[in-house]
């Protein structure tokens, strides 16, 4: 789609249904180039040879960081990871942007304020990635979209998603986004201090129960987002009747219902957050069960893969 070359990726609310549609058609096809399966011709190659991106992270990551490395490795790109910038200390966004656009095709960040990365890709001349802020998380999104129409056979618009958490958070908003944009039905499961601070588009309900029935996806998200750790106390005090449970799953009366989380997740106490959390309130999982996370209607491993390939999809589709 010749429409997209040298545009930036910012939120879903730039790209249509149809652009949508084209990148995960992009990303199936990418993945099955990987894979070793057939795939269109006009694909073969290095479709990024010569390509030199920038990977700007404010924030930790784990998944967006491969993701983006892998994917642009596979099609012939180069990358730099830069955690230690001079952005904002010494140096305005202004003008790292200009230097960046200078030395690199693209700028991947991830970091806090959406405005940020709304400022790299005024500036820079490159496209611009968001890789997550603390508004918005449009690459995720598409891998999750993906995942669910692998496992359901349906179309986008024909999915129901069921978000079960805090509801202002940045993935239930990036998600709130998508739906909007690909018609697909999205509710919001979510205490009141919780629930979206936009509701248009959304079906928001307190009860969790009633909130899952019939749908085909129920998500979940860490109840504290990062830099949000000082309000564990109040989350857990909130959100405790909002764990994702396999009588929450059979509540959908859907037996095929799948389960997503964009991961890292806190479902045992394998990790020195989960252990201090089971320490200090007793709790051996938060926001969903070990059951559901390790259950057959899980599929939050695929997520994490396509993450890798829509990431790619939209490089090439900006890029190639």
């Amino acid at each position: 789609m010749e429409r997209l070359k040298g545009r930036s990726y910012l939120t879903l609310r730039d790209y249509t249904e149809e652009e949508i549609l084209h990148l995960l058609s992009l990303a199936r096809d990418l993945r099955a180039k990987k894979r070793g399966s057939p795939y269109p011709a006009h694909l073969k190659g290095k479709l990024l040879e010569g390509r030199n991106i920038v990977l700007l992270f404010d924030k930790a990551s784990t998944r967006t960081r491969c993701s983006f490395e892998v994917a642009a490795f596979d099609e012939g790109a180069s990358v730099t990871y830069l955690t230690n910038s001079q952005m904002g200390k010494k140096e305005s966004i202004e003008d790292t942007a200009k230097v960046l656009g200078r030395l690199y095709d693209s700028i991947e960040y991830r970091g806090f304020e959406q405005s940020i990365v709304e400022e790299l890709a005024r500036h820079s001349g490159v496209p611009v990635y968001n890789g997550l802020t603390d508004d918005d998380h449009p690459t995720q999104v598409l891998a999750d979209v993906l995942t669910a129409v692998d496992h359901t056979g349906k179309q986008p618009r024909d999915l129901v998603f069921t978000y079960v958490g805090d509801g202002r958070n940045n993935v239930s908003n990036a998600l709130a986004i998508g739906a909007r944009q690909l018609g697909m039905e999205y509710r919001v499961a979510a205490p009141k201090a919780l629930q979206p601070l936009d509701s248009e588009h959304v079906k928001v309900f307190e009860d969790p129960y009633e909130a899952v029935k019939g749908c085909d996806v129920i998500y979940t998200d860490v109840w504290v987002s990062m830099g949000e750790e000082a309000k564990m106390r109040e989350r857990i005090g909130l959100l405790k009747e909002y764990q994702v449970t396999m009588d929450l799953l059979k509540a959908s009366q859907n037996p095929g219902v799948l389960f997503e989380h964009c991961l890292p997740a806190f479902h045992d106490l394998e990790t020195t957050i989960g252990m201090e959390v089971y320490e200090e309130f007793g709790l051996t999982a938060m926001e969903v069960t070990d059951e559901v996370f390790r259950s057959s209607r899980s599929v939050v491993f695929d997520q994490a893969e396509n993450r890798m390939h829509t990431i790619k999809a939209i490089m090439v589709a900006t890029l190639g």
